[in-house]
Parts: structure tokens; sequence; C-alpha cells
């Protein structure tokens, strides 16, 4: 089709939009946003009758490269750790894409532009389509790869994970609560914008180093359409802006989302391409360095700094302590430590760091070593069963942490840590702004202001408390992380697959039970409680206990 036919198509669409005469509608999914009926423009206009055929296109390209990559050989290539950790990164990634189509619907009621309806539409289709494509290639390693367990099980098994309950948690907050802040400003505005840079773009780029060049096919494919994403949460923020009493809410909404999406997305993604690659050129970017490139240089400063000539007030002050976070605070250093600390209710394996990998994160993050290399030489250590228990139960100078109940992400940071006492419960937070989301954003009341749709962080959030008390056999064998054998864990401390060397039911049993770091919080006395606090902040890097007083 020409560009003109195009936009005369795109035009004639609207005409078919009316208003209901006969009933007055429901809204399912209702906003505390305000918005008056405007003309404002989709900057991407986009029909079916062009969609679908650029679309195909790019379906027989990614197909054809799965058949390429198997007539070739790739998985004769392809690194394993790299592999190992798509079980997770693959058995996550549709779940946000399938959400991220279900908060379309959200906003038709709710944004009174017939022309964003149309794009919204096309989005609702370009995200079925790229959970299909992901979905597809996971099934694909799985056929190919040398170790299928737990490709093989990730959709039933991810969201009672130690590690991929995070994820759950973070796609599902495109579909709850507030239908503008769900839906568009973590959506769209934020996770879209910013975020898809390092997990579309930077992340494949990572796999074509370990050989995998189906990754980046697969996922190039997928950025191609965020284009469009991106411009349909912008028109919708532009008409949230003229109307000066939606701003109180979008400052909120900017707050938590960015925040929640740093501490996601940053947290596995930065982990992936940190911990999961082979590839230790010198030359080659740290996650440090693609975040201060695709994310600070071109979303911050290119994208949401403009919106203060608007009046809005941007969240300054947390996107440089992200940074501070990512770069002195070691965060994502601090992420992968803690997945490997728990490696046996995990449906993957982990491979040990080596001494060129302890090389490389000196070079690249001065100070690593002295932080980090003596854990990781236990890691190794203690990765082949030999009459020991799995590094979560030796000891090895590592406090095991207290899970945030805003992100989910545990409280690496120990000096950050903070507590509340919320509905009628003690929580711990990785941070204040986490704390500031569950404590004061999701409330039906903010700052003064009624705020009835948006929702709250309920139910049960962490990983051990739904297994305090249990055997870790049990737990392992209640999640389905076991292979075939009926014994032996699809998880292991390293890649030898030698069954005289990989971990079973029966070295688990000798474990101490598990203790749910909550539970055990809330059984405290004030006293107690304000003890364990202090001692917890007054923690070192790497989860090192406080020093004794």
């Amino acid at each position: 089709m020409s560009r003109q036919s195009v936009a005369k198509a795109h035009q004639k669409i609207q005409e078919l939009s009316w208003e209901p005469q006969y009933h007055s509608p429901v809204s399912q999914y209702g906003t505390d946003y305000t918005f008056q009926k405007a003309q404002k423009k989709d900057p991407l206009k986009q029909v079916l009758r062009s969609y679908f055929p650029m679309q195909e296109e790019k379906d027989h390209r990614v197909y054809g490269a799965q058949d390429g990559a198997i007539r070739g050989n790739m998985f004769r290539q392809v690194q394993e750790r790299w592999l190992e950790w798509q079980k997770l990164f693959l058995s996550i990634i549709p779940l946000p894409e399938i959400s991220a189509a279900r908060a379309m619907p959200l906003l038709f009621r709710t944004v009174p532009n017939p022309e964003l309806h149309n794009g919204q539409a096309i989005q609702m289709i370009d995200e079925v389509r790229h959970s299909t494509i992901q979905q597809n290639l996971k099934r694909l390693y799985m056929n190919n790869y040398i170790d299928p367990a737990g490709f093989n099980s990730s959709l039933r098994n991810f969201q009672n994970d130690y590690c991929g309950t995070i994820g759950r948690q973070f796609a599902e907050g495109f579909i709850t609560g507030d239908a503008i802040t769900a839906a568009s400003v973590y959506l769209t505005i934020v996770a879209e914008t910013a975020f898809t840079n390092t997990l579309f773009v930077a992340m494949p780029a990572e796999a074509a180093a370990n050989g995998d060049y189906l990754l980046p096919t697969v996922f190039h494919s997928v950025q191609s359409d965020e284009s469009r994403h991106i411009s349909n949460g912008y028109a919708t923020l532009l008409m949230a802006l003229s109307d000066e009493s939606n701003h109180q809410l979008l400052e909120r909404d900017l707050r938590y989302a960015w925040w929640n999406n740093h501490a996601v997305v940053d947290a596995a993604i930065g982990t992936f391409i940190e911990y999961g690659t082979k590839d230790r050129r010198k030359d080659r970017e740290s996650y440090a360095e693609m975040w201060r490139r695709w994310i600070y240089d071109d979303y911050y400063r290119s994208y949401l700094v403009p919106l203060e000539k608007y009046g809005l007030v941007i969240p300054h002050d947390l996107i440089e302590e992200a940074w501070n976070r990512i770069w002195n605070k070691g965060y994502v250093h601090e992420v992968a430590q803690f997945f490997a600390t728990g490696w046996v209710a995990n449906y993957w394996r982990i491979d040990p760091m080596t001494d060129k990998d302890f090389e490389w994160f000196e070079y690249k993050y001065p100070g690593w070593y002295d932080k980090y290399g003596a854990w990781w030489e236990n890691y190794n250590r203690l990765s082949k069963p030999n009459g020991h228990h799995p590094i979560v139960a030796e000891d090895v100078d590592y406090a095991y942490p207290h899970r945030c109940w805003t992100c989910m992400v545990p409280c690496l940071i120990r000096e950050d840590m903070v507590m509340e006492k919320v509905d009628g419960q003690w929580r711990t937070y990785c941070s204040e702004p986490c704390k500031w989301t569950d404590a004061t954003a999701f409330r039906p009341t903010y700052q003064g202001r009624e705020t009835p749709n948006m929702g709250q962080l309920i139910g049960k959030r962490e990983w051990e408390t739904l297994y305090h008390g249990w055997n870790w056999a049990d737990v392992v064998s209640d999640m389905g992380y076991v292979r075939d054998d009926g014994k032996t864990l699809v998880a292991q401390p390293h890649l030898d697959l030698d069954p005289k060397k990989m971990w079973t039911l029966d070295h688990l049993r000798r474990m101490p039970h598990v203790q749910s770091p909550n539970v055990l919080l809330n059984e405290m006395s004030d006293a107690e409680r304000a003890a364990f606090h202090a001692n917890y902040t007054a923690s070192g890097p790497a989860g090192r206990p406080a020093p004794a007083a």
C-alpha cells in the first residue's frame, strides 16, 4: 500500500467509531485519571491491510533463521552457560508479553480517542505474536539442546520458583489496579520505552557473542514493533497532561513505574548479561555501560527530561539512585549471587565463575573481587556433592536476605533495607521507594485524594513463606524440579551431566528446613525486631553478616 492510501484508510477507520446511545457503559477497569475528548494523533498510523503483510515477512525471517540454526548445528556451538539462563528468561518473558496484550483493552474505555484505540488494538496483536514466537523459540531450544530439562516444564514451574515469582509480579503489574497506571505509565511509558532497550537490544548482542543467533533474530523482530507501542504511550501521556488534575497521579505513577522496572528488569537482564556469558573480551560493554547508554542517556535525558516543559515533576532522584545502585552498590552482582545461592530451588544449571570471569569483572568493576570473589570460589568448591550441603546451607560468610514485599527482589543492598508494619503485618523492603509504593502509592487515598482504582500488594508474595518449615527435598519435589529418574535435581550448581556429580533429593533431605525470614520477623518482639534491623543494615557487601559487636 502507498503511504497516502494507508493514511486515508486510517482516517476512514475513525468514522466507524460511535458512542452507544442505547445503554450506559459499565467501566470494567476503572481509572482515577480524567480525560477530555481530544484529537490526539497516532504518529505511526497503521492499518491491518499494511500491518499483516509486514508481520508475515518478519515471521518468515524468524522461522527461516530457526530452520537455518538447526541445519547449521548451532546447538553444537552455543555456550551451555548462556542457554541454561534462557530456561529462566524464556519461561518468564512470554507472560509480560501476553499481559501487555491483555492490558490494551483496559485502555479502550478509559482513553476516549478512536485513533489511539486503533494503535492499541494493533499493539494487542503485536503482543500475542511476541508471546507466540518466544514460546516457539523455547520449544526449539528444548528439542535441540543437550539438556532439555527445565525448558520442558517452565510454563507451569516459573510462577512458584525461587526466582520466577519476581517476574510474575512484574508482568501482572500491567493488568492490575488503575488502568492508566498499569497499562499506560507502567507498561508503555516506562517498561517499553526505557527497559526494552537492554531487554531486546543489548541482550541479543550478548546472545550472539555466545553462539546463539536465534534469540537475536526473535527479539529484534519483537523490538521492531516497540516504536508503535512507545507512540501509544506517549500520545496517552500527552492526553493526560492536558488536564492538570492528572499531574499528581502521573508523578506518583512515574515514581512507582520507574523504580519497579529498575528493581526487576535490571536484576534479571543484568544477571543474564553479566553472569550468563562466556564472552570476556575487555572491549565488550558491561551491563553498567549498556545501562548508561541505553537507559540513562537515550530514555532519561531525551524522553523524560523534556516532559518538564509541561510542568511535570520528573523523578530525577530515583533515576540517579538506580544508577548509583548499579555502579556503586553492586546491585546486579548481589542479585546474581542470590540466584546462585538458592540454585536448589531453580530449574536450570548455574555455572561457577572462573578465573577468566574474575579478571573481567575486576576490569569492568574495580573492587569486585574483594567483595564477591571469595563467595564465588566457595560456590565452585561446593558445586559437586562430596559430603557437604548445597551452598545455601553452608557457612560461607553469607546471611540469607529478606525479600522486598513490593518488587520481590530480596533486600540485597543491606544498608538500604527498611521495615514497616502495613495492614497488620511487618514487611521488609529493599529501599525507601519500594516501601513508599506499598505503604503510600498503592492505597485508596493518595495525598488526600480518593484513588479507589489503585490495587494493593496482597497475598503470599514471598517464596520462602510458601515453604516455611518444609524439608528442601519436599520443596523441590512439590515444585516438580526433578528429572525423569525421580531423584536427580533439574537444577545443578555446575554444567557437568555426569550422574555421579549431580545432586539428588537424598542430598537435600539432610539439610535444615526452609525458614521464611518474614515469618520469623513477625514472631519477634519489638526489641528483637529493632536489633535485627540494625544488624541487617550494618551487614557488608556480598551478604556478609554484620561484624560482631
